[in-house]
């Protein structure tokens, strides 16, 4: 890692080149999607700084805000496959994962053959994730987190890039099961879905009930899309940066003394938090084409980093508390 300690201290120059040809690929990609996805410039944004950091995206929002359809777009804009699980109570790992068959040989032998699930893609989609038990959940920790699954003792690598989306519905909990925190916690974001405003969802009405509809085409591929996640991890970052990143998450923390929230918050964020924040910043310093992230960039991609990673006790619930009101405090005493 790169870091810059002075102002008039420069990147290489090297990572320059790179970074301006890679700034005018990821706004192809950008407009491509958008083609598409109307009226969701933040969401795709926060989507493409999940991918660009390497990590994975938690979508929350209500149902018919294009969830679905964005991660189809932005497989196809990215240049990877792409699967979609639908999470339902029935489901078993074994149809996340895959499972081993015995074969019959020819010479009549017997030999236990593995048929890979649909984890094997470069894209998932886990589409209402929260409404499989808990051990078909955990079925996507280890591959969330190392890129390998394990049946029967076997280990099976995963193609890479691999990424998960998740989609979740925040309404209707009723045969939900909650994920649990060591799953958020490889979530890089939680990407709210909002109502699109009356402009946007007049374009959605126009766009989207006549013909033909809009259709978008390989911007990157696989191979671009890798090493753009490789630039992300060379992109400098100042002293500044760090400190902010440290001071916020750490303020999170019940035992933190200096910000006093240990009446408000049960848990807090880990370093994993910090970690992601620290690759969302730099990917989102790319994306709006800059060759350093700022700490105007923490501030903004506080909340969606950290408001999964933290609980409030029944106390701060009782008050009125949220977790997106703690982190708000929290950033301003940054800004």
């Amino acid at each position: 890692m790169t870091v810059i300690d002075r102002p008039d201290q420069q990147p290489d120059s090297a990572i320059v080149a790179q970074a301006e040809k890679a700034v005018d690929r990821i706004a192809a990609a950008r407009r491509s999607i958008q083609t598409v996805i109307f009226g969701q410039e933040s969401v795709i944004d926060n989507a493409l700084i999940t991918i660009l950091a390497g990590g994975h995206g938690l979508l929350v929002g209500v149902p018919g805000l294009a969830k679905t359809k964005l991660v189809e777009t932005m497989g196809t804009v990215l240049g990877i496959a792409t699967n979609r699980i639908q999470f339902t109570p029935d489901l078993m790992p074994s149809d996340i994962l895959g499972s081993e068959v015995l074969d019959q040989n020819p010479d009549g032998g017997r030999s236990f053959r593995f048929i890979k699930g649909p984890i094997f893609t470069q894209l998932l989609m886990a589409d209402e994730i929260n409404r499989a038990s808990p051990r078909t959940q955990s079925a996507l920790l280890q591959a969330m987190q190392e890129y390998h699954v394990t049946i029967t003792g076997a280990r099976h690598d995963l193609a890479r890039p691999f990424h998960v989306l998740a989609t979740q519905n925040p309404l209707e909990q009723e045969g939900t099961y909650p994920l649990p925190e060591a799953q958020l916690d490889r979530f890089i974001m939680q990407i709210d879905v909002d109502y699109p405003d009356k402009d946007a969802e007049r374009q959605i009405l126009i766009e989207t009930t006549g013909l033909d509809e809009a259709a978008t085409e390989a911007v990157l591929d696989e191979t671009e899309l890798m090493d753009l996640q490789q630039l992300v991890r060379r992109l400098p970052v100042g002293e500044s940066v760090i400190e902010a990143i440290l001071e916020l998450v750490r303020a999170t923390r019940p035992d933190d003394e200096e910000t006093g929230l240990s009446r408000l918050v049960a848990w807090g964020a880990g370093p994993r938090a910090s970690q992601a924040l620290m690759l969302a910043v730099r990917a989102r310093a790319l994306l709006d084409g800059r060759l350093a992230p700022s700490v105007d960039d923490v501030i903004a991609l506080a909340e969606p980093v950290l408001q999964h990673r933290m609980a409030l006790t029944f106390a701060a619930r009782a008050d009125g508390k949220t977790v997106r009101d703690v982190i708000g405090d929290v950033k301003a005493k940054l800004g």
